[in-house]
């Protein structure tokens, strides 16, 4: 999905110039029966060029979180606010949800160009690219398919390929590999961490899988159970460009401290049956 905000307030907004804040933020969703509380006075900042990763417990809040930060959704106390003299608007942003967001009326090809041709790109320059990252996420061969004819994985792959040629500055991701087989997901990891070393766009990252946080991430938010609240903030200390081999026991040994912040909060909530 494209989430465009309000992205005529930010024209060819720089890398350098983008970023966000959440302060005290809590929302809640509101039924007839009751009122359930999904996030609650969240506090947090991610800087320009930043690769964010966020984890927590299943319900926690984090899509929520993803969504208000697109602008999708108004938080129901606290504010979001946008640097460098954005203001409350957010700027342009793509953003992929895990269950994949693909409109199944369109081929391959054309739900990957749905980005750019919302920007207003001509047809043929908006095809060439989105050929180019239809053949980075392995389905040139599936361009003129339609969403129906690919398994689930590799529906998923066409929304991370979109949000990957829209070019916008911010992109939120909502376990994006989620539904990938191992090598697949470790190709399309080093594929997304190639694409931000290029251009170093914001990127929020909500993931289930410790070592990919660790893998990707600059620094881990960890969300506590439902309501979701900040527990901790990671900072991830292994150098970049990454290697899987070099920094196997560093990526083992930061996932294993996530576990230990997140182990009880995940037991809690499986006693409570959530």
């Amino acid at each position: 999905m494209i989430a465009r905000g309000e992205g005529a307030a930010h024209p060819q907004l720089a890398p350098d110039q983008v970023r966000f804040s959440l302060h005290g933020v809590t929302h809640r969703f509101e039924t007839r029966r009751r009122s359930t509380a999904a996030l609650l006075d969240v506090s947090l900042a991610a800087e320009p060029r930043e690769f964010l990763s966020i984890v927590g417990p299943s319900g926690c809040g984090k899509t929520t979180l993803l969504k208000i930060i697109a602008g999708l959704l108004a938080p129901t106390s606290g504010e979001v606010s946008y640097g460098d003299g954005a203001g409350p608007a957010p700027p342009p942003n793509a953003l992929v949800f895990q269950e994949h967001g693909v409109f199944p009326w369109m081929s391959v090809l054309e739900n990957v160009a749905f980005g750019l041709e919302m920007q207003g790109v001509d047809r043929g320059t908006r095809e060439e690219q989105a050929f180019e990252f239809i053949d980075r996420v392995g389905l040139s061969s599936f361009a003129h398919h339609y969403p129906h004819e690919l398994s689930s994985g590799m529906r998923q792959r066409v929304g991370v390929a979109r949000a990957f040629v829209a070019d916008v500055p911010l992109l939120l991701m909502d376990e994006p590999f989620g539904a990938l087989d191992a090598q697949t997901k470790l190709a399309l990891q080093a594929e997304l961490l190639r694409i931000w070393r290029t251009d170093r766009k914001l990127v929020a990252f909500v993931t289930h899988d410790l070592q990919e946080a660790v893998r990707l991430g600059d620094r881990v938010i960890v969300l506590t159970g439902r309501p979701g609240t900040v527990g901790a903030e990671i900072p991830i200390p292994i150098a970049r460009p990454r290697d899987l081999a070099r920094d196997r026991n560093e990526v083992t040994e930061l996932s294993w401290h996530l576990w230990s912040l997140l182990e009880e909060g995940v037991r809690e909530d499986l006693a409570m049956g959530r």
